[in-house]
């Protein structure tokens, strides 16, 4: 059995939406058990082990495109052709089977669709590319107007966990002075709420507030369930995937 979190959303039902956990899979000590990510120091068997269990899993209706996150605002689009360059920390797609697809432990993974079911994106958002504008970036590309996104916040380092100093606070303080709620003074710096600073950015671009939701996790303090780089260090990553079948597929299943 492989537990997986689902978002808690009215989207379409040809939609394939989930986050994984670190349970369910084969991988041994920091990365123990479920790490999906080849790029950490894990056994490669052990890795493909676990995706080929996600796989038979969940159906996803096309091919898992890895990117190359490099905590930035590039945002690359995924039509069913080779992806020549991965370094982005955004997927999209209007194209029925395209996976979008971010690894995090920590860092906080946005999936985000239209009403419709026609467009869907995945993003990963540490505090450097939030603060640049990956959310801002993934945006332009939706054809569908914000008001008819809906977004959810998956598992991410929590409010009283994340500690800052004042370069992370005035990163995002030089263009969003409203982000101060979002800080709360502690001994050496800051606590930073990352779920706050993204709804911010959300409803700044025009999504309504009860279009947005998920945020209620603790990647570090849950470690049963999470992987944390903040917490361990050494660690594995979890999976936040998205994509949508053609209503033809659709009807078919």
């Amino acid at each position: 059995m492989i537990p997986l979190i689902v978002p808690d959303w009215p989207a379409t039902a040809n939609l394939v939406a989930y986050t994984t956990t670190r349970q369910g899979g084969v991988s041994q000590g920091p990365y123990s058990s479920f790490n999906l990510s080849h790029a950490v120091g894990d056994d490669p068997p052990a890795v493909r082990e676990n995706r080929q269990r996600l796989l038979q899993h969940i159906e996803l209706p096309g091919e898992w495109i890895e990117l190359a996150q490099v905590h930035g605002t590039r945002c690359v689009v995924l039509d069913g052709q080779p992806l020549t360059d991965r370094r982005a920390d955004g997927a999209y797609s209007r194209t029925p089977g395209c996976v979008c697809s971010v690894l995090t432990a920590d860092c906080l993974p946005l999936l985000l669709c239209s009403k419709a079911g026609d467009e869907v994106a995945a993003v990963h958002a540490g505090w450097r590319g939030l603060a640049a504008g990956i959310i801002e970036a993934t945006l332009e590309h939706f054809q569908s107007a914000t008001t008819q996104l809906l977004v959810w916040l998956g598992p991410a380092i929590g409010p009283q966990a994340f500690a800052v100093d004042e370069q992370v606070r005035a990163a995002f303080l030089a263009n969003h002075p409203e982000a101060s709620v979002a800080f709360v003074d502690q001994a050496a710096g800051y606590w930073a709420d990352l779920y706050q600073l993204a709804r911010q950015r959300l409803q700044a671009a025009g999504i309504p507030t009860q279009q947005i939701t998920g945020g209620h996790c603790c990647t570090f303090n849950e470690g049963e369930r999470f992987f944390s780089y903040r917490r361990d260090g050494v660690t594995g990553r979890m999976a936040s995937v998205i994509s949508f079948k053609s209503s033809t597929d659709y009807q078919e299943t």
